[in-house]
């Protein structure tokens, strides 16, 4: 399989799946992949999808990273981002490359850790998802545990958090229940492609520090 597997070319926007791909293999993929690649992999009990991520993806992804970081940052509040860390369990037979992720209330509890467990340790608080190519999975977030999903899809942004083990759309979140976060993180993306990211980020904080004295 991992020759059949680096003869695949995965182009911008596109997906390849493969079928009954066992764990040990996964395993042995993703070391073969290596950590430092563009392609993202979702594992569902034996389906394994890797996609190339478009540019648009990939800028959506980076401002609104800097907007939740700058908004822990104006909140005081300490925070782990990891990136697209492949989060996986073995018992539960599923995995995921998230966009980005974000430990804030658990931040305490992997602080000092070079490698996760999330049979022992805990899922991220938040995790990011840019739907430009439609590859979400929220079943698989859902089975790990993971909080709170943020989903923007073609300029749709959407608050996602677990109840009793679904996924629920919520027009708050719940990290930052006291912000209209839904409009106003679409509002600043598109401001960042007119003023630019730096313009954009200093506008967000001084909003956040308004809103902070308004509370």
């Amino acid at each position: 399989m991992l020759l059949e597997l680096k003869r695949i070319h995965v182009p911008p926007g596109q997906r390849v799946l493969l079928r009954d791909v066992t764990w040990q293999e996964l395993e042995t993929i993703l070391e073969d992949l290596g950590e430092h690649r563009a392609a993202r992999i979702a594992y569902d009990r034996g389906i394994l999808e890797i996609m190339a991520p478009l540019p648009e993806h990939e800028y959506d992804k980076e401002i609104i990273s800097d907007l939740i970081k700058a908004l822990l940052e104006e909140l005081n509040t300490e925070f782990i981002s990891l990136g697209s860390t492949t989060f996986k369990n073995q018992a539960m037979v599923q995995g995921i490359e998230h966009d980005q992720c974000f430990y804030i209330k658990n931040e305490s509890k992997i602080r000092k850790k070079k490698r996760l467990d999330l049979t022992v340790d805990p899922p991220p608080d938040l995790a990011l998802e840019i739907d430009i190519t439609s590859r979400t999975h929220p079943n698989i977030y859902e089975a790990l545990k993971v909080p709170e999903l943020w989903r923007f899809n073609k300029g749709n942004f959407q608050i996602n958090v677990l109840r009793d083990g679904h996924y629920i759309e919520s027009p708050q979140s719940l990290n930052f229940p006291l912000f209209p976060l839904i409009k106003t993180i679409t509002q600043y993306l598109e401001q960042s492609r007119i003023a630019g990211r730096n313009a954009t980020l200093k506008a967000f904080r001084l909003w956040v520090q308004k809103q902070i004295q308004e509370k």
